[in-house]
């Protein structure tokens, strides 16, 4: 059996302020207001919170959010995790965990969402940062790639979906303990790096439980 590697990724919005100030600027009075007078009191009271709505998004872009945070394990083994202080540390914490990977036996990823998110999110981020890929990470992700076990999946079908915490709770394994993926972004701005990097380690410990629930039954 190939060994599995159960990995999770926690990702923060753009730390560019020229990126705010941008999206401050793209900032649209709704249709509905026509008067000039009207919409420019319409972006005294809403610019800066559609701004910061915006801002928030770009944790789930790629070409302008952050990995914080990656945690990972191969096997039953420990679990590791490697977390960025700055944002200059994030092409070191993709480093480290693609130094990790095995670069020479096959190795099947592990991880909830990893086919639609983690992945593709993990690529763009080492291409913009200039990190070297491993030969084992899949370039283009499908739900049935053969380098994959994505635990949403396995269990939804390549169009359904099911959060990680609602499908450990089905399967009778404990679940988040308070602190979720929304919460991340504030406790990174707070400085609460610890916070991130258990909650990361959790999700790993997570997804393993579920994966080999599978694995126990044959799947």
């Amino acid at each position: 059996m190939k060994p599995f590697v159960y990995f999770d990724l926690e990702t923060i919005p753009s730390q560019d302020p020229a990126i705010l100030e941008k999206l401050r600027a793209d900032v649209k009075a709704p249709a509905t207001f026509k008067k000039p007078e009207s919409i420019a009191e319409w972006l005294a009271e809403n610019r800066e919170t559609a701004a910061q709505e915006a801002l928030a998004k770009t944790s789930f872009d790629p070409m302008h959010g952050h990995i914080c945070t990656i945690a990972f394990a191969r096997n039953d083994g420990d679990i590791e995790v490697c977390h960025a202080e700055t944002v200059a540390d994030e092409r070191d914490v993709l480093a480290t965990f693609f130094a990790w990977l095995d670069p020479y036996h096959s190795e099947t990823l592990v991880g909830h969402y990893i086919s639609g998110f983690d992945v593709p999110f993990l690529l763009k981020r080492a291409v913009i940062l200039g990190v070297k890929i491993p030969s084992g990470i899949p370039r283009d992700p499908k739900p049935w790639d053969k380098l994959l076990n994505d635990t949403m999946v396995m269990w939804s079908g390549a169009k359904g979906s099911v959060s990680m915490d609602k499908l450990a709770a089905g399967l009778g394994i404990q679940g988040k303990s308070g602190f979720d993926g929304s919460m991340v972004a504030q406790a990174w701005a707070n400085g609460e790096h610890d916070k991130i990097a258990d909650y990361c380690k959790d999700d790993v410990r997570m997804v393993r439980e579920i994966h080999n629930r599978f694995l126990a039954v044959g799947w």
